[in-house]
């Protein structure tokens, strides 16, 4: 018998280094993890280089590789792809930015670049949209909240150009930066002078807005700036249901991933109380899983978590949210006719407080798999499996032939 359907599982950020708080394990190593465990041990195991051996994968070319879209003929940056994930109707030509409300202090500082991790902007946001204005410069915008302190803008005018630099420093302590054009052409020039323009109207809109001056009173950080970065202009993908013969969906809280599934075609489903953070509603989102695999061929079900205490550096709060997260999947190992892949986008060790080029862990579990000894889901123990090591673009065949949905090559 040959399973029909694929559930893609990408535990965001969730492989690491060794940690010191954790007596020299992982997050994943330390982690009491009996569900990961037993797809372990019912599947076929290997790590996996998501871009390539020794490159540090973004979230956005790491899932267009596992997604089978090779990054260097489809990526044109991050922006785009948050814009489409965040409600905005991307089209072509229009340029997308990825941005972070972040906090300035009375000296134009910047001293926090994600505003406490504030949640519900929407006010924020709304304040923004109805009161910039860039009609001078012929350009028009979209803005839009995304999860947490995230958010995305969209421009669309006539003579705009990407390739932008960002006014994020990257670091605090220092102001927001000018942005400029990285290349010497019109459009470029333009699209610096916009942004400019937009930061300089929307700080003075959040300067006064009530919920800054609410969240001063109570002590917390004012997300009294926009930074913004990963300028791209929208581009064209194949279909993944006509790439694949698959229908799908995609589920995840972080809007760039919701971005790049609906710019492949699949159906973003919404789920109540997911916010991309270790307090997200795993719940939830498994059985919108459940639901969406009842109807459709593929599912990918993204969970950030990981990542994001990765990025805090925080190894004892990344190890307790992956139990967390094994504890709700269990009902996956109920599931029939179904290929479970399970693996990270990425490492976000805790040591580097961002993205490495460490392989990731990576699991098969279905009918027709050929089940190797390996007995637990972590970095190391996964590097002895039967799927040795392969890339990111390798995962979509490797899981259609499981699938019999592959064509032969040749006679």
């Amino acid at each position: 018998m040959t399973a029909h359907k694929i559930l893609l599982l990408v535990l965001d950020g969730v492989s690491d280094r060794p940690c010191p708080e954790l007596a020299g394990h992982t997050p994943l190593q330390a982690a009491l993890t009996p569900v990961l465990d037993q797809i372990a041990r019912e599947g076929i195991t290997g790590i996996m280089d998501t871009i390539a051996p020794g490159i540090r994968p973004g979230s956005d070319t790491a899932h267009l590789a596992l997604l089978g879209y090779p990054p260097r003929k489809y990526y044109t940056g991050r922006g785009p792809l948050e814009a489409l994930g965040n409600g905005i109707r991307m089209e072509p030509g229009m340029i997308g930015f990825r941005c972070n409300y972040a906090t300035l202090d009375r000296e134009g500082k910047v001293i926090d670049r994600r505003a406490g991790r504030i949640h519900n902007t929407e006010p924020l946001s709304a304040a923004i949209q109805e009161r910039v204005d860039l009609s001078s410069l012929g350009v028009g915008f979209v803005f839009r909240s995304g999860a947490g302190h995230r958010a995305a803008l969209a421009l669309k005018g006539e003579g705009l150009g990407h390739c932008v630099s960002s006014n994020d420093p990257k670091k605090e302590g220092v102001p927001p930066l000018e942005f400029e054009e990285k290349k010497d052409t019109p459009g470029d020039r333009k699209t610096a002078e916009v942004l400019n323009e937009f930061v300089r109207q929307s700080t003075a809109i959040l300067d006064s807005h009530p919920l800054n001056t609410e969240r001063m009173e109570k002590g917390l950080a004012p997300a009294n700036v926009i930074l913004i970065r990963g300028a791209g202009e929208m581009g064209h993908f194949e279909p993944f249901e006509q790439r694949y013969g698959l229908s799908g969906s995609v589920i995840a809280a972080a809007t760039l991933i919701s971005g790049i599934g609906i710019s492949v075609g699949l159906h973003h489903v919404p789920v109540s109380g997911a916010t991309g953070s270790v307090d997200t509603n795993l719940t939830g989102k498994v059985e919108a899983t459940l639901r969406e695999l009842e109807k459709r061929d593929f599912v990918l079900l993204n969970i950030k978590g990981a990542d994001e205490a990765g990025h805090d550096g925080k190894a004892v709060e990344k190890r307790d949210f992956i139990e967390k997260v094994d504890l709700a999947l269990a009902p996956f190992l109920e599931l029939e006719d179904c290929i479970i892949a399970v693996c990270a986008d990425h490492s976000t060790p805790c040591s580097v407080k961002d993205h490495s080029a460490d392989p990731v862990p990576l699991v098969i579990r279905g009918e027709g798999v050929r089940v190797d000894n390996v007995g637990s889901f972590d970095e190391l123990a996964c590097a002895r499996g039967g799927l040795h090591r392969l890339s990111g673009n390798s995962l979509m065949p490797v899981l259609l032939d499981l699938i019999n949905k592959s064509h032969k090559y040749g006679a």
